[in-house]
Parts: structure tokens; C-alpha cells; sequence
């Protein structure tokens, strides 16, 4: 059994709520064991300084190195964040020491820099095995064409990503899709940023964003788009209608978060992974697919 320490993020309990049943009702059926961390703050999602953010990050490491276990993220901004914190630390000695020193030894932690950090995604493709997750399609998504839209902290910098060790995280979305029975569509847009860190600053460019990667994707013959990013959902899906209104053309493609994903071609309905809480309507993307439901032992 694979066992993590889940850490959610903010998002998925807030702005995408249906983000986190999703993903739980996923792991509790593929034999995932969580344990999951509720004493931990924010990462800082990119925004905080990293005088800020980084004894934040080490005491959610510290924690999650007296459990003894891995991290496991939800969120491509969580995984980026926290995923830089920690090769800081681990790179740095003197560094932590003085992070221990200044932020943790008041609460009897210590960061000795052995926890790892990895995105969903990650584990779907090195811990779990895609051709595993394979053998648990009921539903495959034969016929439906998706997009990949990985986001900035998915494909950068490579010595977070750890690519000389692991050089295939920049395709495990494509290859997911894949394994679920779909057929990957690729845009030249699906590394980039979607728009929402600029949003309360520059809204036109944000809105701009938003619909030309949604508008590739639609052009490229995608039915639906899928990302490994909660604030990427926000934006592509959430700002969908602002972003038609901006471009002055109808978009309507619907936008999953990973779990939701690999849930549905696994067994669980539309309801089981919320997706009535989506902006833009996923009737269009269900009706492709041939249900088989398959009732959890693990319900959420």
C-alpha cells in the first residue's frame, strides 16, 4: 500500500472544493493510504517572500519527516512552492540548520531534509504504475479528446522536477489520458500560465490567457481539457464566461481536475466527483462516455 502525507492545499477545500472529495474518493479506491496534514499553513502559493514562505514549508516537511512519509500534493502551486522550499533546505545545510534554529526548535521540530515531495500526478506514474491504474478502467474514455494543460510548477525548473531522475514528468498528463482509454491533445500553451496570478492585476491579459488557451484546445478538437492545477481550474473553467466575452467568441469547453479524470474512468459517477460545481457544464463530456458505476468501499 502506498501511504502519504496528504497535503490538500488551500484550494481544494475553498475555491475548488470539489477538488478534494475527488481526489480522496480516487486514492482511497487505487489503495492509497492518507494521513492528512492539518496543522500546516499555506505554501505561500508563489506570492509570499521566501523569507516568508520557507519556515512554513520546512515545518510542513518536518512534520511530514516524523510521520516518515512522503508528501503528497494536489495542487501543481503547492507542489512547485513547497517542492523549491525543500531543495533549498536539502541543498543548503547550514541554511536549515538556521530555519531549525530561528522558526522550528520552539515546537521541538527539526527538518533533517529526507521528506519528498510529489504531485499526484507523480505517484499515478512511478509509485502507483500507469499500467496498474490501467487495469482499473470500467469507464474508458474512448473517443474523447483531451487537453493536457499542466501549468507553470509542473514543467519548471527541471532540478525541482527532478527531470535527470525522472525525465517523463513532463508527459505523465498526456500519458494518463492515455492509459484511461482517451486521446491527448497537445497545445503549445499547456506549460504556460493560465492567467490567474495576473488576474486582480491586469484582468484584460488574464482574460486574454484564459480564452487563447481554451480557444487552442477548442480549435485543436478537444472535448474537454484537464489540469493537474486547482488556481489553473479557477481560471480556465471560472473565467471561461469573462474570457468569451473578451474574445467575443462562444468557448464551452469543460475543464476536470485530474482526480475527477481518472475517477470517472475508474468507476465513479459525475456526482461522486461534484461536477455540477463546474462554471461550464460537463453534460457535453459525460455523454461521451459509457457508464459502468462501481460502488467505493471507501466513500466520502
Amino acid at each position: 500500500m502506498n501511504k502519504y502525507a496528504f497535503f490538500p492545499g488551500c484550494v481544494a477545500k475553498g475555491g475548488c472544493p470539489e477538488l478534494y472529495p475527488a481526489a480522496v474518493k480516487v486514492a482511497n479506491k487505487l489503495g492509497f493510504d492518507l494521513v492528512e496534514m492539518e496543522d500546516v499553513g499555506c505554501t505561500g502559493a508563489g506570492v509570499l517572500s521566501q523569507e516568508v514562505s520557507d519556515p512554513i514549508n520546512a515545518r510542513t516537511l518536518a512534520k511530514a519527516e516524523v510521520l516518515g512519509l512522503p508528501i503528497m500534493t494536489i495542487c501543481s502551486t503547492c507542489q512547485g512552492v513547497i517542492g523549491k522550499a525543500n531543495l533549498r533546505l536539502q541543498k543548503d545545510p547550514e541554511y536549515r540548520e538556521k530555519i531549525n534554529r530561528d522558526y522550528l526548535a520552539e515546537e521541538g521540530l527539526e527538518y533533517q531534509g529526507t521528506t519528498d515531495v510529489k504531485h499526484m500526478l507523480w505517484i499515478l506514474g512511478e509509485d502507483y504504475g500507469l499500467e496498474k491504474l490501467k487495469e482499473q478502467v470500467v469507464n474508458p474514455l474512448t473517443g474523447v479528446k483531451i487537453a493536457s494543460f499542466y501549468g507553470c510548477y509542473m514543467r519548471r525548473p527541471s532540478d525541482v522536477l527532478q527531470l535527470d531522475q525522472f525525465p517523463d514528468r513532463k508527459k505523465y498528463l498526456e500519458a494518463t489520458i492515455e492509459i484511461l482509454g482517451g486521446e491527448a491533445v497537445a497545445t503549445k500553451g499547456k506549460g504556460q500560465c493560465c492567467g490567474f496570478p495576473i488576474l486582480s492585476a491586469n484582468e484584460r491579459n488574464s482574460l486574454e490567457m484564459c480564452g487563447n488557451h481554451t480557444i487552442e484546445a477548442k480549435k485543436k478538437g478537444a472535448d474537454v481539457m484537464v489540469t493537474p492545477c486547482p488556481l489553473c481550474h479557477l481560471e480556465l473553467d471560472g473565467m471561461q464566461p469573462r474570457a468569451e466575452s473578451h474574445k467575443s467568441q462562444k468557448i464551452q469547453l469543460p475543464v476536470l481536475h485530474l482526480p475527477q479524470l481518472v475517477g470517472l474512468a475508474i468507476g465513479f459517477t459525475p456526482k461522486d466527483m461534484k461536477m455540477e460545481r463546474h462554471i461550464v457544464s460537463t453534460k457535453s463530456f459525460e455523454k461521451q462516455i459509457q457508464w459502468i458505476e462501481v460502488l467505493s468501499k471507501n466513500p466520502v
